[in-house]
């Protein structure tokens, strides 16, 4: 199966919430929707997956509002260009990512889905545009991959330190009451929740000293991201739109490197 279906039964009062995922990069996708007026965003949406997306909206009622990320992706072509198409939504992320979008997004923002207000919190380390995306009246937080389940984003490409994210993390999510729950961008052991106070008690990383956390960092050997040269400069400009060269979107799939002009 290219994806499945979690948490498809989980209601809360006022807000209809789904978590998707993709099993070629490992990403979550989320929809955020208000119960009485139907109005619904969704954070981090997957090119290939724009389909099943689109469909889902569809069987749940609900019109899209907003397409946001949680930052510039690498492993990814983000989906927003193609929702746009599909729905005429509007595209959101951090001005500090330096990509584009119809409404760019800065610290403290609240981004307003229905009755439902999401705040936008700045947590750069991972990158400089990476933005949390806080529930408060449903104690949900969607922190992208500054703060993974029990780990974190890698901090050795795209503007990363170490030393900014684990401030970033302590100050601007962490910080956050004991019974949030945290959903992630990834997850590459099948986890998809975890809260507030697992993540201050057993995040592998980030329950060490900052100096401890850096040493961590500087020694993760991973590899090159697989799609960063493809996904980088398509997510610069909100990813690939049904307008573009059909070519060219089936390169995208394909993961082969035809830039966007």
């Amino acid at each position: 199966l290219q994806h499945y279906f979690i948490q498809s039964n989980l209601r809360m009062s006022g807000l209809v919430f789904r978590q998707l995922f993709d099993t070629a990069s490992s990403t979550y996708t989320y929809i955020i929707g208000c119960a009485v007026t139907r109005l619904a965003a969704i954070v981090d949406p997957v090119y290939e997956k724009v389909n099943r997306d689109v469909g889902i909206l569809s069987e749940l009622d609900l019109k899209l509002q907003y397409a946001l990320n949680t930052h510039m992706h690498a492993d990814h072509v983000t989906g927003t260009g193609a929702l746009k198409s599909a729905t005429s939504c509007k595209s959101m992320i951090s001005a500090a990512s330096g990509a584009k979008a119809d409404l760019l997004l800065n610290d403290n923002d609240v981004v307003n889905i229905g009755n439902l207000k999401l705040e936008a919190r700045s947590t750069p380390g991972h990158t400089d545009g990476c933005m949390t995306y806080v529930l408060h009246d449903h104690k949900l937080c969607f922190t992208g991959d500054a703060l993974l389940i029990r780990g974190c984003g890698r901090t050795d490409f795209q503007q990363g330190c170490s030393s900014l994210l684990f401030k970033s993390v302590h100050d601007r999510i962490l910080s956050l009451p004991e019974e949030f729950s945290v959903y992630p961008a990834h997850d590459y052991q099948g986890r998809t929740q975890s809260s507030i106070r697992e993540e201050k008690l057993y995040n592998l990383r980030l329950t060490k000293s900052e100096e401890e956390f850096i040493q961590i960092m500087e020694n993760l050997g991973l590899k090159y991201p697989a799609k960063i040269d493809v996904s980088v400069p398509w997510n610069a400009i909100c990813g690939p739109t049904e307008a573009d060269d059909k070519e060219i979107l089936a390169d995208i799939v394909a993961n082969k490197f035809n830039p966007p002009t």
